[in-house]
């Protein structure tokens, strides 16, 4: 829902008269980098120290055991401060190796994705021209 005082900063005008948006309508354009933008913003001092972030996907890494919890801590004050919300079915804690962004996240560094390779070892190979070009 948007805030009443919002309302007039998306009206709209119409033959049949003037209208306000009460929520966020579906498609906003460039809500996505508006959304990336301000994450961009609030999380720069931890940017290539604990945290990765693109878009909605967040990444919360330490590399000292010692910093387990004060790292995840510092992003939840961040995300409190600015009154952003998770969602609990989509975050894991205490996690040594992850997918992220396609990737995989461990101890080592990111290295690709074994269900990816698998699918690209698994096709068979191109018998026409056709097949090549797509």
């Amino acid at each position: 829902m948007l805030a009443p005082k919002d309302g007039k900063r998306v009206s709209f005008i119409t033959s049949a008269g003037i209208f306000c948006y009460v929520a966020r309508p579906f498609s906003l354009k460039n809500a996505g980098a508006t959304y990336q933008c301000l994450v961009d913003k609030i999380f720069r001092p931890q940017f290539g120290r604990n945290i990765k972030v693109y878009i909605d996907d967040m990444l919360v890494k330490s590399k000292e055991a010692k910093d387990h919890i004060t790292d995840p801590e510092e992003t939840f004050s961040v995300l409190r401060n600015y009154r952003l919300k998770l969602n609990p079915k989509k975050y894991a804690f205490g996690v040594q190796r992850g997918r992220f962004l396609g990737f995989m996240v461990t101890h080592r560094g990111i290295e690709a994705n074994p269900l990816k390779i698998k699918a690209i070892l698994d096709m068979k190979a191109p018998t026409n021209v056709n097949e090549v070009q797509n």
